[in-house]
Formats: structure tokens, C-alpha cells, sequence
């Protein structure tokens, strides 16, 4: 009976020890297999129920499946271009998450009802300000008050220094390349640092037409080619920058404008440690917290005109600065700026891809001339900001990668160049470079050409 019960218990404990061993196998899957944030296996199931979708003719653009659609396809393009060779550490991922949908879209690969869905759902939540209000109210209820008003009086300078610069540069360029100096500067260079599509070549395309006496749908095909490229060159330098950063660690607050020269009891980076005791009530309460600013902001833009990401941000700081939320409720803020920033980018990044990046025109403006002036354009307006930077004081690579930004194609630019960069808690000062700088830009270059043309 022992010999019975001997031949019966080795294989019990085998079987045992498999299921044991095969759990732990599926859960090391799990856990580390990833495409982007996504488990492999969460992964293939995604795409698999978006191929049923696609097979049944009808994929619909309600949130639940739109937010598996733009998780798929967006860390699917990021995954690819982190692991393409040398480019892939150099912002890379944020490219391919912006261009390689675009491409598919205009070569037909991207089946239809996945644009149409996609494009729908973009258009109609504006999920775009969502992500960026979060960014912006998480990133500035983290930074240490002393370095972040420093960082707000300090940062124009360099941004200012490096317009004049580029804008010379990219004429010098343009003009010894035989261009006519008034198609270089306002078709090419003002297009550049209009602060992208929406707050810039759509008022300049207005503006060219009511002036030039051309049809703005002419204008508006003009200047969007040259947001693009000068958003993909910002990107490119933005990478660059972030792997200089590595190399000299001594140029980089890695998210900080300024260096930490007080005595205060607040933490010197830029984002500090979670303390890990945060509750899901308060990490909701820092998600409302960022709506409501950005309502605030859009009440702003309906009295005042100011653009209402750049109304949260002066509210989100003065609230910084006149402790106007509890230590608990800045965490709050930070874990939902920290959720966004790692879980929602590439996704948006695909959705912009598909829904407002024009590959045709990106395409056609693709002359050596045009791609030389704005390169040079460009690079100058960042090693401008790279170099006043450094000698007033700041981070010169951190001030680099904001002034990326000014050449970026709006909103989404910013989410592009800043991911590149690895530089995310910048979105601040990067919107004000943006925002602020693109809009004066405009409406001063208008003023004149008004003015040249009487």
C-alpha cells in the first residue's frame, strides 16, 4: 500500500509544482512582457477586438473604445520608434507616434473606419486640452515655489534673444540661397514661430488673405507645411538635447529651470517623490482641481481674449505661490500629471497623427531650400536659448528644450517636443513660449505687413 501511495504522491507534486510554474510564467508575461505600458497579452486581445471592429465595418468613437484604439495604435508607433537604432534615443518615439499615423492614413494602410472613428473622437472631446491642462496644473503644483516664479521671470529673456537671433539666421540662409526675402521671413520663418495651427497658421492664413488678397485655403497650404517642419525639427533638437543632458549632467536641472540656491523646507526637483499615502479621493479631487482651472481659463478667453491654457497657467500659479491647496491635494495634482504624462501621451500623439497632421503637405514642402532655412532657423533659436540661459543662471539645456517649443506646432508640439525630451514638467513655460510668444509674433508681423502695405 506504501509503494502505492509512493507512485502516486511524485506525480501529484509534480502537476503541483507545473501549475506553480506555469502561473508564475503567464503573471512574468504580465508583468514584464509590455508593449509601451500595455501587457503583451492585453495587447494582442486589443488588437484583436479592434480587427472584429474593423472586419464588421463599424468601430465606434465612444470613449471605451476609443481609449483602446488610441492606446494600441499609439504605443504600437512609440514601442517602434524607442527601438529603432541611435535615432530611437533621440525623440524618435514622439516622431513615429505623430508621423507614422499620418503616413498610414494618406497611403490608405489605416483602415478607414478607425480614421473616421479616430478623428471623431478627437475633434469632439478636445481631448488635447484635457491632457494639457492636467500637465500643466500637475507639473506646476510640484515645482518648488522660489525656483518656479524664478524660472516665469527669468525664462523671456532667453526666449526673446533667441527670435531675433533665428529670425536673422534663417534670413542670412534663406536670402544667400537666392529667396526673396519677404516669402523667406513670411511664409517660412513667421510660420515656424507661430505657435502652431490653431493660434497660429489658421489667424496668419487670415490675415495673408484679407492683406495679400489670396484665398486663405492658398495661404493656409503655404504656411502649415512650415509649422510641421519646424515642429519636427524641435522635436529632433529636443532628443538631441535630452541625450546631452545624460552625457553632462551638469547642464541640466532634468526638468528645472533653475537651481535650487534657497534654504526653503520645500524639495528642490522639479517633481518629488510620492509619499506614497495618496488616496483615490484626492488623486480625483487634483483631477477636478486641473478642469476647474481650465474653466477658469476659459472664462478668461471669453472676457479678456487671453488663450485659456495660458489663463490656468497664471491662476495654477498664483494658487502655487499663495498656498492656496493642502500639501495632500498638490499630490493629488501630481498623480494625475504623472498618470497623463505616462499613459495617455502616445495615444493623443496618434490621435493628432491621424486626425490633424496632413502627410501630403508635409511632403510637398519637402524642397532642400525650405528644409535649410528652417533647420537653421531653428537650431539658432535654440542655441540662443541654450547659451543666454547658461549665462544668466539657468539650466541651459532645460532652457534649450523650452525654447524648442517656440518652433513647435502648437499644443501638441509642445506634447511631442517635451516627450522627446524627457522634459514633461516644462509644459509651463513651454505653453508661455508657445502660446504667448506665437501670438505676439503674429499680431506684430500683421501690424507691419499692414502697415508695409499702405
Amino acid at each position: 500500500m506504501s509503494t502505492t501511495d509512493d507512485s502516486f504522491s511524485v506525480p501529484v507534486k509534480s502537476r503541483t509544482l507545473d501549475k506553480a510554474s506555469l502561473k508564475d510564467k503567464w503573471w512574468h508575461i504580465m508583468d514584464s512582457w509590455k508593449v509601451g505600458i500595455i501587457p503583451l497579452p492585453l495587447f494582442l486581445l486589443a488588437g484583436a477586438l479592434i480587427a472584429v471592429d474593423c472586419l464588421g465595418g463599424k468601430l465606434p468613437s465612444d470613449i471605451v473604445v476609443m481609449v483602446a484604439t488610441l492606446a494600441f495604435f499609439g504605443f504600437a508607433c512609440g514601442e517602434f520608434g524607442k527601438r529603432l537604432p541611435i535615432v530611437g534615443k533621440l525623440g524618435a518615439a514622439a516622431i513615429c507616434a505623430t508621423f507614422i499615423p499620418s503616413a498610414m492614413v494618406y497611403y490608405g494602410l489605416l483602415p478607414d473606419v478607425v480614421v473616421e472613428s479616430t478623428t471623431k473622437f478627437y475633434k469632439s472631446t478636445n481631448i488635447l486640452y484635457l491632457y494639457i491642462c492636467c500637465i500643466i496644473v500637475g507639473s506646476i503644483m510640484s515645482m518648488n515655489r522660489t525656483t518656479l516664479i524664478q524660472g516665469f521671470l527669468r525664462i523671456f529673456f532667453p526666449m526673446l534673444c533667441g527670435e531675433i537671433v533665428g529670425m536673422l539666421v534663417g534670413m542670412g540662409v534663406g536670402m544667400a540661397l537666392g529667396m526673396e526675402p519677404f516669402q523667406i521671413f513670411f511664409f517660412i520663418i513667421l510660420p515656424i514661430m507661430a505657435g502652431g495651427v490653431g493660434e497660429g497658421a489658421i489667424p496668419l492664413s487670415i490675415g495673408y488673405a484679407t492683406l495679400l488678397h489670396m484665398d486663405q485655403g492658398v495661404a493656409l497650404g503655404r504656411v502649415l507645411p512650415m509649422v510641421m517642419l519646424g515642429g519636427l525639427t524641435a522635436i529632433i533638437i529636443s532628443g538631441c538635447l535630452n541625450q546631452l543632458g545624460k552625457r553632462f549632467p551638469h547642464l541640466t536641472g532634468e526638468g528645472q529651470l533653475m537651481p535650487n540656491r534657497n534654504n526653503s523646507d520645500e524639495p528642490a526637483s522639479a517633481t518629488p517623490a510620492f509619499s506614497g499615502k495618496t488616496d483615490v479621493t484626492t488623486i480625483a479631487a487634483g483631477a477636478l482641481l486641473a478642469v476647474l482651472l481650465y474653466m477658469i481659463g476659459m472664462l478668461g478667453h471669453k472676457l479678456i481674449g487671453l488663450p485659456a491654457p495660458v489663463g490656468m497657467l497664471f491662476v495654477a500659479v498664483l494658487i502655487k505661490l499663495a498656498h492656496g491647496v493642502s500639501p495632500r491635494l498638490l499630490e493629488g495634482s501630481q498623480v494625475v500629471y504623472k498618470f497623463f504624462q505616462t499613459s495617455v501621451t502616445y495615444p493623443i500623439l496618434f490621435a493628432v497623427g491621424v486626425a490633424i497632421t496632413p502627410w501630403e503637405e508635409l511632403v510637398h514642402a519637402l524642397t532642400l531650400n525650405n528644409l535649410l532655412v528652417i533647420v537653421s532657423t531653428v537650431s539658432a533659436l535654440v542655441a540662443t536659448g541654450f547659451f543666454v540661459g547658461k549665462k544668466i543662471g539657468m539650466h541651459p539645456i532645460d532652457v534649450a528644450i523650452v525654447s524648442c517649443c517656440q518652433s513647435g506646432q502648437g499644443g501638441t508640439g509642445d506634447v511631442a517636443i517635451l516627450t522627446a525630451g524627457n522634459r514633461m514638467s516644462l509644459m509651463p513655460f513651454a505653453q508661455i513660449a508657445t502660446r504667448i510668444g506665437g501670438a505676439i509674433n503674429v499680431s506684430i508681423s500683421l501690424l507691419v505687413l499692414g502697415n508695409f502695405l499702405v
